[in-house]
């Protein structure tokens, strides 16, 4: 089997690239990414075809769909303070980025598409858990370009026999995730932070909770999506319900870390939504083998490979001077 992964050189992406890669049942892994996000390096050593560009080109989505079976699709520009601050690029990457995904998929001969969507489309719906019936409220242009992205993926499936699945992901977090920049995720930025006893910023009283979901968990998923060609046009989460506040994974952080946080609280940030908690009840009835990583064990990964990153650093900066562009991901 042939998979294309779009955004393959992100976090999720090139956890799912891994991930791909180990199972017999895949033949070729091929990545699609114009590293506006994404970092090359974070696909280092792995065996697979690798296309630079965007999916707004439609050439290149042509020549990286030829001959394959199946699309998982996670380009876009993430973050909902960066919708906030730019919703045009925010709706070109995400909304026509998908467009152009989906027509490619059909000019290749009705490839699978699997999409990528977010729990934040649910926004101002008091309702929790989160079920996938639920009336959306999307609170940022973010939260928009994903349910646009799922509305796409139903019509050009009711429309044109497109087989397609859009997943609802929530907090994915684990290594890979990238840190040094000032639309990082909660995890990564915090750890960075409390390695670096340097201040942990909260925006709120912390008593928002999220649904953290650990990548190797969600890699899982998507492969088997994949490979079993499962075909939903309505939403799924992709969460298993677990519910934890920001106060919460701070104490976790400070234990699987051994440092204490150094907590300092701001404003609530425009577009954050309070608590999200998926139902995941859907989900397991899809892929009932799947279990999910435990908040503590996912974290343990999580601060190994920073801490196994940052000695690989140190040993090729030992003044600590790590030059201009060098993240930590």
């Amino acid at each position: 089997m042939k998979i294309v992964v779009t955004g393959g050189a992100g976090f999720i992406g090139s956890n799912l690239a891994r991930t791909l890669i180990q199972r017999q049942d895949v033949s070729e892994v091929r990545v699609v990414d114009d590293l506006s996000t994404g970092f090359k390096a974070n696909l280092d050593g792995l065996a697979l075809d690798f296309h630079e560009g965007s999916i707004l080109d439609p050439d290149l989505l042509d020549e990286v769909f030829h001959g394959a079976d199946a699309v998982v699709h996670l380009a876009a520009l993430p973050s909902v303070p960066r919708s906030v601050r730019d919703p045009v690029a925010n709706h070109h990457a995400n909304v026509t980025g998908t467009l152009q995904v989906l027509e490619a998929a059909r000019r290749a001969g009705n490839l699978h598409v699997i999409a990528a969507s977010s729990s934040s489309v649910y926004g101002a719906n008091p309702v929790s858990p989160k079920h996938e019936g639920l009336r959306a409220a999307p609170l940022s242009p973010y939260a928009v370009t994903k349910l646009a992205t799922e509305a796409y993926l139903s019509a050009y499936h009711h429309c044109y026999d497109l087989p397609v699945l859009p997943f609802r992901l929530f907090n994915v977090y684990g290594p890979g995730q990238s840190v040094g920049h000032s639309y990082a995720a909660v995890i990564p930025t915090w750890t960075t932070a409390i390695l670096d006893g340097e201040p942990v910023a909260v925006h709120g009283d912390g008593t928002q909770s999220r649904d953290f979901t650990y990548v190797g968990t969600v890699s899982q998923v998507l492969a088997e999506a994949a490979v079993r060609r499962v075909v939903h046009a309505d939403p799924v989460n992709l969460a298993f319900g677990t519910r934890t506040s920001l106060l919460t994974l701070i104490a976790e952080l400070e234990s699987a870390t051994g440092k204490p946080a150094l907590v300092h609280h701001g404003a609530p940030r425009t577009g954050d939504v309070e608590h999200s908690s998926a139902c995941g009840s859907l989900l397991r009835s899809i892929f009932p083998e799947v279990q999910p990583t435990a908040l503590r064990e996912g974290l343990h990964r999580t601060i190994q490979w920073f801490r196994s990153t940052r000695e690989a650093l140190d040993r090729r900066h030992p003044t600590g001077e790590f030059g201009g562009g060098v993240e930590l991901r």
